[in-house]
């Protein structure tokens, strides 16, 4: 299972979060968010992230065309592309310029879950409230349950992941509040909880 470690703010970060077995790592761009890095911190932490982890340059606010560029100009391995703000044409627009699209979204906001309808490779779902650490119904995904490489997000921790990948059985998982000891500051012995969690239930629903 794909596991993504979001709104990571330093270097010893990466660092716990490549170690104990991440997929990506997420290092965030936001006038909104606790987790926003400016340019210049976006751009030595990014890189630090080895070629075996993909970095994904988190956005919500920041125009796609520029956001675009940006990821291409830092060496990311993809955009993530988060909320309501973006549209078909955003990511078109970004395509152009940046291939490896992310989309993420809410259901709350009636998108269309077909992984790809937006261009994108990977398509995420989250809470309401992006890092707000809030669960939400996964029982909505009955009649919106998407196929292929999509990733649940929102709420997420060690301790209810594994049963969150049980009723969702999602590609992979996304992890940012759940992992802090405080809004905006990692917790490494939660990272490494989180991974493990994540590799034990993907072994327990092979057997």
């Amino acid at each position: 299972m794909f596991v993504k470690v979001c709104g990571l703010g330093s270097t010893d970060d990466i660092d716990a979060t490549v170690a104990a077995g991440a997929d990506a790592v997420g290092l965030v761009i936001s006038g909104t968010s606790v987790r926003g890095l400016d340019r210049d911190r976006v751009v030595r932490l990014a890189a630090h992230v080895p070629p075996s982890v993909l970095s994904v340059l988190v956005v919500n606010d920041t125009p796609a065309v520029e956001a675009a560029r940006m990821a291409g100009e830092l060496g990311f391995g993809a955009l993530q592309l988060h909320g309501s703000a973006y549209h078909a044409e955003d990511f078109a627009a970004a395509a152009r310029i940046f291939p490896r699209l992310w989309r993420a979204t809410s259901l709350s906001e009636g998108p269309d879950t077909r992984v790809g309808a937006y261009g994108e490779e990977v398509l995420l779902l989250d809470s309401p409230r992006a890092g707000s650490g809030d669960r939400w119904d996964l029982s909505l995904l009955e009649t919106a349950r998407p196929e292929g490489t999509w990733m649940l997000a929102g709420g997420l921790s060690p301790e209810n992941v594994g049963e969150a990948i049980d009723r969702a059985r999602p590609w992979g998982v996304d992890v940012s509040s759940g992992v802090e000891s405080a809004p905006g500051v990692k917790d490494h012995d939660r990272i490494r909880a989180f991974v493990a969690a994540v590799q034990q239930a993907t072994v327990t629903g092979l057997s």
